[in-house]
């Protein structure tokens, strides 16, 4: 079968099964499949697929269809313009994550600064903590803006720690990040970090129904789910940042809007609390200085 024939095949089966953005799907599908870009799709239009690519296909869409997300197919999904390993162990990176990245740089002014008579100034290297590190999305992109910092990455999965590991090594950032199996923070109190940064769990068993089917089904639970109201990872995480930040430290999470008022709560005995929306205006990051 051609590739254009081949194409609008795959579209009308994923549109069937009811994928959401069908066609990006089976573009991202094909072109993995067949190791090239998106661009060498629509140029080689009457391209006849061989009966191996095409049978790799159909598994790839078979996938796609009961459920299983795009990147767990592909092993592959892009962060902050680095492209990352993922597998099931870990959560998908997504766009709204690098809202966090942005803050972060915001805060240090783009420079390796430390505390100084309760106002950062450049001085000695960042230390800066990725907990809950998953694919090491965070801590990478972060090793990445700032090259003369220390960062240490945090998870309590093996697992995940193995694919960030991988991703560190893939971008040559092996020597640049520490990697630590650990519950949160527990035995990092009192280690004096500058940053404290996270995407945690957030989202409550209560609204496990408004989660999309392939999230509940194929992402890791522990890294979406954080008890009833999604509040139980993060009320434990803020007092434990609390201690393990030096005076003038930021504590800089990931949240959803569905939590915004709780976390503001929780952060009421902290500095300078901001909470800021993603680019739908939805509030999606809290930041507040020890």
């Amino acid at each position: 079968m051609q590739l254009k024939q081949t194409l609008a095949s795959a579209v009308s089966r994923l549109s069937a099964g009811h994928v959401p953005s069908p066609r990006l799907n089976a573009e991202l599908l094909l072109t993995f499949t067949l190791n090239c870009d998106r661009a060498y799709i629509y140029a080689h239009p009457e391209r006849e697929l061989t009966h191996d690519e095409q049978s790799r296909y159909d598994a790839t869409l078979a996938e796609r269809a009961r459920g299983v997300p795009t990147q767990y197919i592909t092993g592959h999904q892009e962060f902050w313009g680095m492209d990352l390993i993922v597998t099931p162990a870990v959560l998908i990176p997504r766009p709204e994550t690098e809202h966090v990245i942005e803050t972060v740089l915001e805060c240090v002014g783009r420079a390796p600064l430390r505390q100084a008579q309760g106002k950062l100034s450049p001085a000695d290297p960042l230390r800066i903590t990725d907990v809950g590190t998953g694919s090491g999305c965070i801590a990478l992109a972060l090793a990445e803006e700032l090259p003369q910092a220390e960062i240490h990455a945090i998870d309590i999965s093996a697992a995940a720690l193995e694919v960030a590991r991988a991703n560190a090594a893939r971008h040559q950032l092996e020597s640049r990040i520490q990697f630590h199996e650990a519950d949160l923070l527990a035995g990092f109190e009192n280690d004096g970090f500058d940053f404290i940064v996270s995407n945690p769990p957030y989202v409550g068993e209560s609204e496990e129904d408004q989660v999309q089917l392939e999230v509940r089904k194929f992402e890791p639970r522990g890294a979406v789910f954080a008890g009833p109201t999604g509040m139980d990872v993060i009320r434990r995480l803020i007092p434990q940042a609390h201690a393990a930040l030096k005076p003038g430290g930021w504590l800089v999470m990931e949240i959803s809007g569905a939590i915004s008022e709780k976390v503001r709560q929780s952060l009421q005995d902290w500095n300078d609390v901001r909470i800021r929306p993603d680019l739908q205006s939805i509030p999606r990051v809290a930041q507040a200085r020890k």
